[in-house]
C-alpha cells in the first residue's frame, strides 16, 4: 500500500516535475515532517492546486524534503487560480487515490460508558491524534469513529465533525453499508500476531478503549462477538514485541501508527514498534527482561541479584532504552550490574548451592575478603 505522498510524487513525475514549491503561507506548518505529504493533503482537500510559476517559488523542496533552488511548479491557493497555469488538479489526485482503495481504520466506542471522565478525555485525545497520524500516511477520511455520542463530540478537539468521520451508528451498521464482510480487530488477546497475510481486509478496528484494567478487561474481544453476531467475520490479531504485548505502545494513535508503518513502509512488526516506542514503554519491558537473566550470589550471608552489564547492549538492540533507563530499572528491582568477566571471576570463587529450591553462587567470608583485596 502506497502513502498518499508517494502517489502524489508519481503523478508529479508523470508531468516531468521533480521539485515543488509553495505560494501558501500555511504550507509548510511548523510541525511538518513530510512537506510533500502535506501538500498532497492540501490538494486533495481542494485548498489549492499545482500550478506553474514562471519566476519560480522561493520556498521549494525536492521529493526527499530537501530545500532546493526555486521550482517553477508550486502549490497555489485556489483564490489565485486565474493568475497561474494549472498543472495538477484535486480531481486528478483523487482519481489516483481511488485506485489504491485504502481500507478504513475504525475506532469503536461501544464501551465508551465504561470509562471514567478522565479516561474519556484520553479516548477523545487519542482519536484526534489518530486523525493526524492518518493524514501523515494516507488520508484523514480513512478514519471512522463509531458509536460516537454527544459527550465524545464535545471532548473531541483537532478533528473535523463535518467530514463523515464521526458517526453515531454501530460498527456493524457502517461495515454493512460499505459492503465489508471481513475485518481485522486489533486485540491484545488476539488469536495470532498481525502479519502481512491480514492486510487484504477493507477495515481494521481499533478497540477505542484505554486503561485495560477493571471493568474494561477483555472488552475488545466483546467487540468481536458483537460483530460476529451480525454475520461479519473477525480476525482477532495482536501486536507483540518478541511474543509479548508488554513494551508495545498502548495508545490508540500509536497502535495505529505501528499498523500504518507495516502497511505503507513494509516494516516488520518489531521495527514498526521500535519506531514509535517511547522510553517509558521500553522500561515496562525492561522490568520483565532483566529478572530473566539474574544470577543469585550469596556473599558472606548477604544476597545479591546480579546481571551482566553487557545485557544493556543486547536489550537496546530491540528496546528504545538509554543507559539511564537501564540503571533506573536496576535500582527499582534491587539488582546489580557487573561486567561479564567480573561475574566469571566471582563464580570461580564460589560454590553453587540450591537454597530454597533456587540456585545460588555462595562465597564465604574468607574468599570475599580475598575478592575485595584483589579489587
Amino acid at each position: 500500500m502506497k502513502k498518499l505522498g508517494d502517489l502524489f510524487k508519481e503523478l508529479l513525475r508523470e508531468k516531468g516535475i521533480e521539485s515543488l514549491g509553495t505560494l501558501s503561507k500555511r504550507i509548510p506548518n511548523r510541525k511538518s515532517q513530510d512537506i510533500i505529504q502535506d501538500i498532497a493533503i492540501a490538494v486533495l482537500e481542494e485548498k489549492g492546486f499545482i500550478g506553474k510559476v514562471e519566476d519560480g517559488a522561493a520556498l521549494s523542496w525536492d521529493f526527499s524534503g530537501k530545500r532546493v533552488e526555486p521550482s517553477k511548479f508550486a502549490f497555489i491557493p485556489l483564490k489565485l487560480k486565474d493568475r497561474f497555469e494549472i498543472i495538477l488538479t484535486p480531481e486528478e489526485l483523487r482519481a489516483k487515490l481511488e485506485e489504491q482503495n485504502y481500507p478504513y481504520f475504525i475506532i469503536d466506542l461501544m464501551h465508551w460508558e465504561k470509562h471514567t471522565p478522565r479516561e474519556k478525555k484520553k479516548v477523545a485525545f487519542q482519536a484526534s491524534r489518530s486523525y493526524g497520524t492518518l493524514r501523515d500516511y494516507l488520508v484523514g477520511d480513512s478514519l471512522i469513529v463509531t458509536w460516537a455520542n454527544e459527550e465524545f463530540k464535545k471532548l473531541l478537539k483537532g478533528m473535523p465533525l463535518d467530514r463523515g468521520n464521526i458517526i453515531e451508528k454501530s460498527t456493524a451498521e457502517f461495515l454493512k453499508e460499505k459492503g465489508i464482510s471481513e475485518v481485522v480487530l486489533l486485540d491484545p488477546n488476539g488469536d495470532k500476531d498481525l502479519s502481512s497475510e491480514d492486510f487484504n481486509v477493507k477495515a481494521f478496528i481499533l478497540g477505542g478503549i484505554v486503561d485495560m484494567g477493571g471493568t474494561k478487561r477483555g472488552t475488545t474481544s466483546q467487540i468481536a462477538e458483537s460483530l460476529e453476531k451480525e454475520g461479519i467475520k473477525v480476525k482477532k490479531r495482536k501486536i507483540t514485541l518478541r511474543g509479548d504485548v508488554i513494551g508495545v505502545p498502548d495508545r490508540i494513535n500509536l497502535i495505529l501508527e505501528i499498523l500504518l508503518k507495516m502497511l505503507t513502509e513494509d516494516k516488520d512488526m518489531e521495527r514498526a514498534i521500535l519506531d514509535v516506542q517511547a522510553p517509558l514503554q521500553a522500561r515496562w519491558r525492561l522490568r520483565k527482561e532483566i529478572p530473566k537473566r539474574k544470577i543469585r550470589f550469596l556473599i558472606d550471608g548477604k544476597k545479591f541479584l546480579v546481571v551482566e552489564k553487557e545485557l544493556y547492549d543486547e536489550l537496546k538492540e530491540w528496546l528504545n532504552i538509554r543507559w539511564e533507563d537501564f540503571v533506573q530499572v536496576l535500582r527499582e528491582l534491587g539488582f546489580v550490574a557487573l561486567e561479564r568477566r567480573r561475574i566469571h571471576h566471582l563464580k570461580k570463587l564460589s560454590s553453587y548451592r540450591l537454597i530454597n529450591g533456587k540456585g545460588h553462587y555462595v562465597i564465604l567470608l574468607k574468599k570475599a575478603a580475598m575478592l575485595c583485596y584483589n579489587c
